[in-house]
């Protein structure tokens, strides 16, 4: 009778780590958030290496760089800063990747906080 052990535990130790992989956001990812000022249409380009997020965020505001983003596991987190009525908006993105989905939690500034999800683009 031979033993499967290392079989077994080389098993656990990928199902244990395949969440720290799982989650790729790399790429383009489209979503309308619905704020205060109406709905907004943006599209957003992630690059990731060694858990730094980086990328584009693309709406009717313009084209921004994204700062300060990490990919930890399925959770990513990120800032934009936009310019509106010559004021610079600080928003600050949390969110949790599931395939091709990311539920987003995101802060405005001081005075707003909006849930949406942003979509893979195909």
């Amino acid at each position: 009778m031979t033993s499967n052990r290392p079989t077994l535990l080389l098993a656990i130790a990928l199902a244990l780590l395949a969440p720290a992989f799982a989650a790729d956001p790399a790429g383009k990812w489209t979503a309308a958030i619905d704020t205060q000022i109406g709905v907004q249409n943006y599209t957003y380009e992630f690059k990731v290496d060694a858990g730094k997020l980086t990328g584009k965020a693309k709406s009717q505001f313009g084209d921004v760089d994204i700062t300060e983003g990490s990919v930890k596991g399925d959770e990513i987190a990120f800032v934009e800063t936009v310019s509106f009525e010559g004021q610079s908006l600080r928003i600050e993105y949390k969110g949790k990747i599931s395939g091709d989905e990311i539920k987003f939690q995101r802060k405005v500034a001081d005075f707003a906080t909006e849930d949406f999800v942003a979509k893979r683009a195909k």
